[in-house]
């Protein structure tokens, strides 16, 4: 996830018990560093075949799911794990060659730094995000020390940076929390599509921070903020590759479940059925909206 500091001003480092005062800290460390993240997921897979399933909203969707769609299934809750090797070779054979073309990053890097003051984690959290490559198989997050060295990697200096072993596992947390929330979002859309394929999976996915959307610069022209952050996700719906644009914008103070972010979550226009899909969205939103004020007003009072 790239973060440029600019947007990370009210950002606070959390904690179990909730926000702490090292907010500024954790603001510069991400801003400076997590541009080099376009790890959304680390390369390999989980070894386990986890059953974790996601729960997926169909109102005002067209088709219903058949009752066995994992689309009806309710989210595992646990959280998984998955504990890297106990030992990596010290010397960075990373080259072009070696990039894996899914998430556009070198191979997964647990092995310290040479200059690192602290020991990090190296168990890994599985996502609920199923990977096209193979069946039954999830993607995988990075660990603190994976992230700590793709930040190094990317020219990070962490002597300029009052950093604590906090800071990273908030910034995982952040990191996975935002990835949860845009897999979420995905599924909404796909929902459209539940009748034809009620199983879409991850198939690739890559950063594209400067490269801002059409809709994001007219956003910008009309006097809002531009997003920190876009991703590209590519989705195996049931053979079909469909593209999703992602964009993250800041949204102020991380709640208890470390989210902060606000996603613009929408198919890419590059196709007939995505044009189409957004069509339709856009107008059960004009459609609908009178009927959910009137909701929230009778709730409110």
């Amino acid at each position: 996830m790239h973060m440029p500091k600019r947007h990370y001003e009210n950002i606070e480092s959390i904690n179990d018990e909730g926000p702490s005062p090292s907010g500024t800290r954790l603001s510069k460390i991400m801003g400076n560093t997590v541009t080099s993240a376009t790890t959304v997921f680390a390369a390999d897979q989980s070894s386990s075949k986890t059953k974790s399933t996601h729960q997926h909203v169909h109102q005002s969707m067209e088709g219903t799911p058949p009752p066995e769609c994992p689309m009806h299934k309710p989210a595992d809750p646990k959280e998984k794990q998955q504990q890297a090797p106990k030992s990596e070779c010290p010397i960075d054979h990373t080259n072009q060659n070696d990039i894996n073309p899914l998430n556009m990053m070198p191979p997964a890097n647990q092995t310290p730094s040479p200059d690192q003051p602290f020991p990090l984690p190296t168990d890994r959290q599985v996502s609920t995000i199923p990977k096209a490559s193979g069946d039954g198989d999830y993607w995988v997050y990075p660990s603190q020390q994976m992230f700590w060295n793709a930040m190094k990697r990317k020219g990070w200096v962490w002597q300029k940076d009052d950093v604590k072993p906090q800071d990273m596992a908030d910034i995982i947390k952040i990191h996975n929390a935002n990835n949860e929330q845009a897999w979420q979002e995905v599924l909404k859309w796909e929902a459209l599509h539940a009748t034809e394929c009620c199983n879409p999976k991850l198939k690739s996915f890559g950063g594209k921070a400067k490269d801002y959307s059409p809709r994001a610069k007219i956003r910008n022209w009309m006097g809002y903020e531009l997003p920190f952050d876009r991703h590209d996700w590519i989705i195996d719906r049931c053979g079909k590759d469909v593209r999703y644009v992602i964009d993250y914008y800041d949204g102020g103070e991380i709640d208890k479940d470390y989210k902060f972010a606000l996603l613009d979550v929408r198919p890419a226009m590059d196709s007939f059925d995505n044009v189409w899909d957004r069509m339709k969205v856009a107008y059960w939103r004009w459609r609908f909206a009178d009927n959910n004020d009137q909701q929230q007003t009778v709730t409110g009072s």
